[in-house]
């Protein structure tokens, strides 16, 4: 039992240590946008992270079944998809709003996966927060530009597709080989935009330093922090976790980017971490009924 609670702090920990390092990238990418374009700082980033990860890891992949291998290559392909469609939405609408519609793809997850009320409560009260985070945006001086809001909700269905692909892997492959191939592939997806955004940070050593700021906040440590959370917390709670990240977001926009923190904005902050902490208390009992991920995970139809 002792044990069981510690991985769960662990696990916590993780999945915050995530959310912090995420927005605060995302902050540093808009300042490359006017140069390189979203798509392009989303290739650069991720061709960076896969880089320094194959490096580091250097994963045996030659043992690898079939089934591992399919499960890289779909993990590869939402890491793609998920963070090309979120830079393009934070290119056009706020960080705070953008990452509030983002998180309806693991909010809604996280209730198909809630089999207890209590934990559908804590749900519920992770929906409000949205809800504000999404009315402050629209009620503030600039209305949030419908394409911006498209691909934001695009990005939160590719985040509900990350979430299960990398707990397919984490339970799959074991260390880190699984994130530092999934990387690549996503590196390949996106080289199209890659090349001429490389052509020109290549001769700016400021646009390449900021991209590798950015591959490290925004790839490398979330990615690695959230894969081990995987393996300690049930899938439902990680969702709900993760909405801590709409009020790191907040916080990296009004330090970084010099965007508002209004009161209705706090408030919504509030109730997202209320849900968070909720969640977290049941965490110790839903690893005695489920256990980490330790079996393969069924991929959503």
């Amino acid at each position: 039992m002792q044990k069981a609670s510690s991985g769960t702090l662990v696990g916590v920990a993780l999945v915050v240590g995530s959310c912090l390092s995420l927005p605060f990238g995302a902050a540093v990418a808009a300042q490359l946008f006017p140069a390189l374009g979203s798509w392009g700082v989303t290739a650069l980033r991720v061709g960076i992270a896969a880089v320094l990860l194959l490096v580091i890891v250097r994963p045996r992949v030659r043992g690898w079944t079939q089934q591992q291998w399919l499960a890289a290559l779909l993990f590869g392909f939402s890491l793609a998809a998920m963070n090309g469609s979120f830079y393009a939405a934070i290119e056009r609408i706020p960080l705070g709003p953008a990452v509030a519609i983002e998180f309806l793809g693991p909010l809604v997850l996280a209730a198909v996966l809630t089999r207890r009320l209590g934990d559908a409560l804590w749900v519920a009260v992770a929906v409000v927060g949205m809800a504000l985070l999404g009315v402050d945006g629209m009620i503030g001086a600039a209305g949030l530009d419908p394409i911006g809001v498209l691909f934001a909700l695009i990005a939160a269905a590719f985040w509900a597709m990350y979430i299960r692909t990398s707990a397919r892997v984490g339970a799959l492959i074991p260390g880190h080989g699984g994130l530092a191939i999934g990387l690549a592939v996503a590196a390949v997806l996106l080289l199209p935009f890659g090349v001429p955004a490389t052509v020109t940070a290549a001769g700016e050593p400021r646009l390449l330093l900021l991209a590798l700021i950015t591959a490290v906040l925004s790839s490398v440590i979330p990615y690695t922090f959230e894969l081990a959370a995987l393996r300690r917390l049930p899938q439902r709670v990680f969702g709900v976790l993760l909405s801590l990240e709409p009020a790191f977001a907040t916080l990296a926009g009004w330090l970084i980017l010099s965007q508002d923190a209004t009161v209705l904005r706090m408030v919504a902050i509030g109730l997202v971490i209320a849900a968070s902490i909720g969640t977290t208390v049941g965490a110790r009992r839903d690893r005695r009924d489920e256990g980490p991920f330790t079996a393969p995970i069924p991929l959503p139809d």
